[in-house]
């Protein structure tokens, strides 16, 4: 008894273990952090501690126990589920599972600064060998969902959501935890290319903006270089149009078309892994007056780099285990996701947009009347009218009770959502009080949410405007912001530079609106509907969509990876415009464009939400063919059938941290041919999502992932084996989905 009652003193009198192991390295301290038992934090800081603050890992969880051996010139720190082991030779790292496999290990690494530099330049490097296959870093346009090999320069933009995480089939996830521009896998060669042909007259085209719907003349030019490869191989090449946003991404390389994608609006840097000659092999660009395009490019080798141009330090968490316990380990550190209501699982109908109260009324009417089952309507852009952009106030002219307009579609069973910016008119009343404070990013009409009393102003302002209309649910529009301007100008009380927080704008106004609504409406659970994000954003229950996204063939199938994209970086809430935003103007009468449509809302019936939207469009169902609006309103029936099945998934995510759209990494990572899939999901545990991504077919090829009890085709009850790929018949009704058997 006594000998316990002394173990026990000693072990109180014992120092307690240390959050983080210290190291002394050449660019600083190196710290070892084990943040749970399947996740260990590493940073290198050149003054030993951290200045920013932390935005992502916010949830106050204890230190796992763990153990330091120091033998043979390595230091190991070891928890019940992984280790990591620095090299005092090399200075390097590597991160073991339980048994002893090596999940990730470091070839090399460096933090360092130059004169006139706002912070550092942090990078760090890892082994990834050939049959890896990696996953994440967001929602891109580029068509990848196996990334590995691929350059990808992480910005926030319209449609194009980064997320500095990655997934790895070989049982590991890695956050890089830096809050300004990244740079996955940086290019190490680039030419300035030479404008060549002038296009001509040029053509009109409907954009939309932050100014709101505009015509713009845009004239295309032909810019011409080469790329001299020191060897025969594959090579990652990175296309940036020298602007904020591009018109068209358009890259041949020895004449032949690498990157075709035309759009209103595309990010500025578009991504393609090609085949290349030693020597000289000739570019040729296409784009718009203006553009000072800029070709990158890199050899793609067994190694997986990130690097962030302006960093405080070198940061990231590896998390050991498959795709789900990475997203459990990862939300515990970050946030969990919390409950949303029922109803926001239903069709979402949207289209850009209602010009007035009594417009969106008769269509609510009559989707009621038809006996159409929609769970929320949506209110877009612009209801502000005369009163300046987003001025928190609705044009009575235009909308003269929003109140009995909410309260009228409550009785229809349906609910509505606003579109509300993080832009306020300078001209506006509201902007200029805005103003008077310097409440704005200086040079723009974007609020500074890194501003406490910035953010208070502006929610103060939403909760007396808009929270006594009852509206259900807040679609906060272009949280980039638009034009990636915090790139050069300064923020936050103290003014910092912006190029530290870059890539956190979206989260910090969905912080803003989430609290505020937690705090002011605590009977309700909040919705909110997001163009950008960043991790730690799913604490806030947000849901993000595409964007502006064109409606072609293409469009859908990089929508699709983009998606399953953000699914591998974290974030379980997702969607896009089904139907495609830009739409073409005869979109009522062409067959080709409504078989496109029927597709896009198909595939939309097996996303975490179902959405439907359309630029300068009337989206209904009736709008268009008979066979068109019968297969419209049969796809949203079978998402209410679905709804029970939905219900259940949902709710394993804020109970279980489950992820409802799967890459099939999530439950097959051992099935080679699955891994390669890049335009199939698990919807759930039960259901493979097979979308028809071209015209004019009779049959599609699907692959079934190996499942030892097989598959059943829900058309038709049809089974077949797993482990195979093959053709299904296929008609306008209905795309492949199979459930999974056993």
């Amino acid at each position: 008894m006594l000998k316990v009652l002394l173990l026990s003193l000693l072990a109180l009198l014992a120092p307690a273990r240390p959050e983080a192991v210290e190291i002394p390295v050449p660019d600083g301290t190196l710290y070892i952090q084990p943040l749970a038992e399947d996740a260990i934090r590493i940073r290198v800081l050149p003054d030993g501690q951290a200045k920013l603050e932390e935005l992502i890992f916010t949830e106050q969880v204890q230190t796992p126990k763990y153990r330091i051996r120091r033998r043979k010139g390595n230091i190991t720190v070891r928890t019940r589920r992984m280790s990591a082991e620095f090299n005092t030779a090399t200075m390097t790292l590597r991160f073991l599972d339980a048994r002893g496999r090596v999940l990730l290990q470091e070839t090399d690494r460096y933090l360092v600064r130059f004169d006139n530099q706002p912070g550092y330049i942090a990078c760090v490097s890892f082994d990834s060998p050939e049959s890896e296959h990696l996953y994440g870093t967001g929602q891109f346009q580029d068509g990848y969902l196996d990334i590995r090999g691929l350059t990808r320069r992480l910005t926030q933009v319209n449609t194009q959501i980064s997320l500095p995480m990655i997934l790895s089939s070989r049982g590991w996830g890695l956050l890089w935890h830096d809050y300004g521009l990244t740079e996955f896998n940086p290019p190490r060669d680039s030419m300035l290319l030479a404008p060549n042909d002038y296009g001509g007259e040029g053509v009109t085209v409907d954009a939309t903006g932050t100014a709101g719907n505009r015509r713009e003349r845009r004239y295309f030019q032909i810019f011409t270089g080469y790329i001299d490869a020191p060897f025969d191989g594959e090579y990652a090449l990175l296309l940036d149009v020298g602007r904020e946003m591009a018109r068209r991404h358009y890259l041949t390389v020895n004449g032949k078309p690498v990157i075709d994608v035309s759009n209103t609006w595309l990010p500025p840097t578009a991504s393609v892994k090609v085949q290349l000659k030693a020597g000289r092999n000739d570019v040729t660009v296409e784009g718009v007056l203006g553009d000072r395009p800029v070709l990158h490019w890199r050899p793609v080798d067994d190694r997986t780099t990130f690097r962030s141009p302006v960093a405080e330090g070198l940061d990231y968490t590896v998390f050991a285990g498959g795709a789900d316990a990475v997203m459990l380990s990862f939300r515990t550190l970050s946030g969990h996701v919390p409950a949303l209501p029922d109803w926001i699982f239903r069709y979402i109908h949207c289209r850009e947009r209602y010009d007035t109260q009594d417009e969106l009324l008769q269509a609510a009417r009559r989707f009621h009347a038809e006996d159409i089952p929609v769970g929320t309507i949506v209110q877009d852009w612009q209801w502000w009218g005369k009163y300046g952009w987003n001025a928190m106030q609705f044009d009575e002219d235009k909308y003269p009770d929003p109140k009995a307009m909410t309260d009228e579609l409550h009785g229809m069973g349906q609910h509505l959502m606003l579109s509300v910016w993080s832009k306020i008119s300078r001209d506006a009343v509201l902007g200029r009080e805005a103003a008077a404070h310097g409440y704005y990013i200086d040079g723009t009409e974007w609020i500074d949410f890194f501003q406490p009393d910035a953010a208070a102003f502006y929610w103060d302002h939403f909760r007396a405007s808009l929270l006594p209309t009852g509206i259900d649910a807040w679609w906060q529009d272009a949280t980039e912001p638009e034009n990636d301007d915090l790139k050069g100008r300064r923020i936050g009380p103290d003014q910092i530079p912006g190029e530290w927080y870059r890539n956190v704008y979206p989260l910090k106004v969905i912080q803003t609106v989430y609290e505020g609504l937690r705090r002011d409406q605590p009977d309700r659970l909040p919705v909110i509907l997001t163009r950008s994000a960043f991790p730690g954003i799913q604490r806030y229950g947000a849901v993000t969509w595409s964007g502006d996204v064109g409606s072609d063939w293409d469009a859908l199938r990089r929508q699709i990876a983009g998606g399953l994209g953000q699914m591998a970086a974290g974030l379980p809430w997702w969607t896009y415009d089904a139907g495609g935003f830009f739409r073409p103007g005869d979109q009522y009468t062409d067959p080709g464009y409504q078989e496109r449509m029927i597709r896009w809302i198909q595939a939309a019936v097996w996303l975490p939400f179902m959405r439907v939207h359309g630029y300068q469009s009337r989206t209904e169902p009736w709008e268009y063919s008979p066979e068109t609006e019968r297969r419209f309103k049969a796809a949203i029936a079978q998402r209410e059938a679905l709804l029970p099945y939905i219900l259940e998934q949902a709710r394993r995510v804020w109970e279980e941290d489950y992820t409802l759209m799967r890459p099939l990494v999530f439950d097959f990572p051992d099935d080679e041919e699955a891994l390669r899939q890049d335009c199939e999901w698990m919807f759930g545990p039960d259901y493979l999502v097979c979308p028809v991504t071209a015209g004019g077919v009779s049959s599609w090829k699907v692959y079934l992932p190996e499942n030892q009890a097989g598959w059943e085709d829900i058309r038709n009850g049809v089974r077949y084996a797993g482990g195979q790929a093959l053709e299904v018949p296929v008609d306008l009704d209905a795309i492949p989905v199979f459930k999974r058997l056993g």
